[in-house]
Parts: structure tokens; sequence; C-alpha cells
């Protein structure tokens, strides 16, 4: 029998637990490869929003970048304040089918390696029996890896350079000239995939599959696009960072491919012997005012509906984790914290467990992708109605950016808030969504969406 909304956030609550954790940031766990002594020097710097400026600038010369920036957003599994790898020595790219199996073979082919990149969404396919037939105008691969030439790591004042000339890369990059034209130069018409009408007459059906019992949660979502469109992405990217800092902000270049995210949602990361995903469901609007601020928040924290759709997707966390986990050790660690970022409030909660002995980490992958927070519930009903219902390959959206550590931690953050562009085709897409459930309303629920999108339709304005 099917669990009330109301029963699921009680059995929910008998694992929260309220543990304080404390996990200072550290150089150790993020190099190159472990065993690196010798091409690793460390430096001071005494403004550090400069330097990392810098240091964007200097990536973006590469072919390939990957530019994570935690904003100063620290929480108890942050790893840096920016980390930045460029240059590939190595990469693996693949498309649904076996491409998880390749990423372990390339894993096992460099171990003890510090490995970024990202996946698809549409990676599902491989996972479950699905299918992506919607239109595809970016044509990203769906997951991307690389060995990189160069490593970066700021934590507070101090910089960590992970190459062969560590020294030649600190030089180089603080003689870089900041340009004085930090203009984005956007050129071409965004335009949605769906009207209003469109959106609500596919919000009716989705109800109704609600009414019917075939899923009690669906995270729906639409593109808005722009063909023969042009932008500076690291601009770009500076500008949004700007306009919205987010915790797991990321620059992503690969080739003419960029992601460009303003994403304050961690989808997993593994520290030690422990696995922790932060799912989000639940926003507000922030307001300028101090007391219609507190309001919202305190209105978010105790909406029915947006409780309600954020047990639902902590009680398939837990479900997801426990494939990976030692028997009884999945937690809620948190439920319903409230979070401030620059344009909203956000409810995030935290669900933990142990990893069970010798499961690799695209195993764990595996278990829990795609998350939770982007599918609905139950899942795979879930994933057949997003892909009957929406009009666009989600690609990289919904999908994740992040890495794997030298160590053997990995971190993965869930890519919304972004903007992806590909310079050579000249296409760029965002896509919003929001989660709907039996209560839903379709005019709040596309108000919503718009309101997760304001960041980007303020940047290409």
């Amino acid at each position: 029998m099917e669990k009330s909304p109301r029963t699921r956030l009680n059995i929910v609550l008998l694992y929260a637990n309220k543990q304080k954790i404390t996990n200072p940031l550290s150089f150790d766990t993020l190099s190159l490869s472990k065993g690196g002594e010798g091409r690793v020097s460390r430096y001071h710097i005494e403004d550090s929003t400069t330097f990392k400026t810098k240091a964007l600038y200097w990536a973006n010369q590469f072919n390939t970048a990957c530019f994570l920036d935690s904003n100063g957003y620290a929480d108890p599994y942050s790893a840096f304040d920016v980390l930045i790898a460029a240059g590939a020595r190595h990469e693996l790219t693949a498309n649904s089918g076996c491409a998880l199996e390749q990423l372990h073979q390339f894993l096992k082919h460099h171990p003890h390696t510090f490995i970024p990149g990202y996946f698809s969404y549409d990676l599902k396919n491989e996972i479950e029996p699905l299918q992506s037939k919607n239109k595809d105008g970016l044509q990203f691969p769906d997951l991307y890896f690389f060995v990189p030439k160069h490593l970066i790591t700021i934590i507070g004042q101090e910089v960590k350079i992970d190459s062969e000339e560590p020294d030649i890369i600190w030089n180089v990059i603080n003689e870089i000239k900041l340009p004085h034209d930090l203009g984005i130069h956007f050129t071409g018409k965004v335009r949605s995939r769906f009207t209003y009408h469109e959106y609500k007459e596919n919000f009716d059906k989705l109800k109704e599959h609600i009414r019917r019992g075939d899923i009690y949660e669906i995270n729906f979502c639409q593109e808005f696009f722009a063909d023969h469109a042009k932008i500076n992405p690291v601009n770009a990217f500076r500008e949004l960072n700007s306009i919205s800092p987010t915790p797991f902000a990321n620059f992503f270049k690969n080739g003419y491919q960029y992601i460009i995210s303003a994403t304050p949602e961690r989808f997993l990361s593994k520290r030690g012997n422990k696995l922790i995903s932060q799912p989000i469901k639940g926003t507000a609007k922030r307001s300028a005012d101090r007391v219609a601020d507190d309001l919202a928040k305190h209105q978010l924290r105790h909406d029915p509906k947006e409780l309600s759709e954020n047990v639902m997707i902590v009680d398939l966390v837990r479900n997801d984790l426990a494939k990976s986990a030692q028997k009884g050790s999945v937690q809620v660690e948190e439920l319903f914290g409230i979070y401030s970022f620059k344009q909203v409030h956000q409810m995030i909660s935290t669900v933990v467990c142990q990893v069970a002995d010798h499961l690799s980490a695209t195993a764990i992958i595996r278990n829990t992708f795609p998350m939770g927070s982007m599918t609905g519930a139950p899942k795979i009903s879930a994933m057949e109605l997003i892909e009957k219902h929406e009009r666009t390959k989600r690609g990289i959206y919904s999908g994740s950016v992040g890495y794997f550590s030298a160590n053997g931690d990995f971190d993965f953050n869930v890519i919304i808030r972004t903007l992806l562009y590909d310079a050579e085709t000249s296409y760029l897409s965002f896509q919003v969504g929001s989660a709907i459930t039996f209560n839903a309303d379709a005019e709040q629920e596309y108000v919503e969406c718009i309101l997760k999108a304001q960041a980007i339709i303020q940047l290409l304005s």
C-alpha cells in the first residue's frame, strides 16, 4: 500500500539525526595523484577574489577546463573554496549504453588520480529500460571525464598548484591582465518550448497521473533556448556568479561546449566511508525588506506543500542510498533545513549512510542516478512521464558536474540554474522545472519556474 505524505514524514522523522559535524577544509584530499610530491607548490595570496578570477581566464585558454567555486558557502563536507582543473592528459567521452562501465575502466586505468567531469541525465537509459527521443539542440556527450594537466586548489588565502611546472603557472596567472570589457555580448532571441497554455495542459495531464496513483510527485521541466546565439562564456560565468553566487557554481569547457552554472544543490558526495546527498525541494523568493524576507523563510519552513515535496524526495533518496549502504546506516542528518542564497531561500535536507564494503564509485553512482530531486517518485514511472510530456532532451540539465579525487572520495552537484552553450553551433539553452504533487497549482508552479530562471534571464537581458 502506498504511504501517505504524512506517514512518510513520520517515518523520515524517525531517522532524523541532529549530529553536528566538523570537517575543516584540507589540501590533503585534493591532488592530481597520490604520491605526486615534487610537483606541488603552495603559495600565499592576499586577494583571493582577484587570483581566482585571473585563474578562471587562465583556465579558459585551454581546450578543456573545469572551474568549481563554492563562493564562501562552506559546509561540513566542503573540500575547497575554489578548484581549477585545466588541460587534458587523458579523456573519456561516452554516450548512454555502456558509458558507466567505460568510466569504471577509465578510473581503474588511472588509479589514485584526480578526475573531473560530468554525467548527463540521459545516462538513465543504461541504468533503467528508458529512452530519450526529445529534441536535442546541444548534442553534448552523455558522459565526459578527463585527467587534467594542471590542478589548482584555493582554501582561504592559500593556493596549491599541482603541475609539472607549478612556479610557471603561478607567475603566468599573476601576470594576467583582467579585461576591462566584462560584457557577455549576448545576441539572439530567447524562446520557450511551452506557452503557458501548453505548460498548463501538460501539467493537468500529469496531475491526472497523480490522482490515478501512477506517481505521487514529478519534476516537470521546460527549456528556454536561442538559435544563432552568441555569448562570451567566461564573462557570462563571472556575471552569473555575481548575480547568483551558490555553493556548487561551475564553469566547464570542453572544446566549443560550455556549462555555465549557478547551482546550489549537491547530488552526492563521498567522504571516507560516508555518502552524503542533499536534495533541494522548496523555494521562496528573497526580499530586500528584512521583515518580509524572514517571513518568506518562515512560510517556506511551514508550508505543507513544500514539506510534503521535500519529504517525498528524502524518502526516495533514502531508498537510493540504501542500495549502496551498510545495513541500517541510512540516516536523515538534517530535515527541512532552510538555506538563503542571493536570489532565493531553499529547503535542503541531508541524507547520509556508510558505504558497503568493496563497492566501486561507479556502482554507487549507478545506484543513485539520476537524482530523485530531478525526477520524482516512483522514479522510473516519473522518468517515463518526463520523456512523454517534456519537449527537450535534458542532457546536461538534471545531470551532474564534479570530480573523483585521488584518495577515492568524490563530489558531484546537480545541474540546475545553468546556462548551456555550444559556440560552434551557436545554440544556447537553459531549463527550469518544479515539483508537481497532488496539491500543486499550475500557475504557482509556472511562477516558481520563472523565479528559478530569474538569474539567467537577468544575465541575458
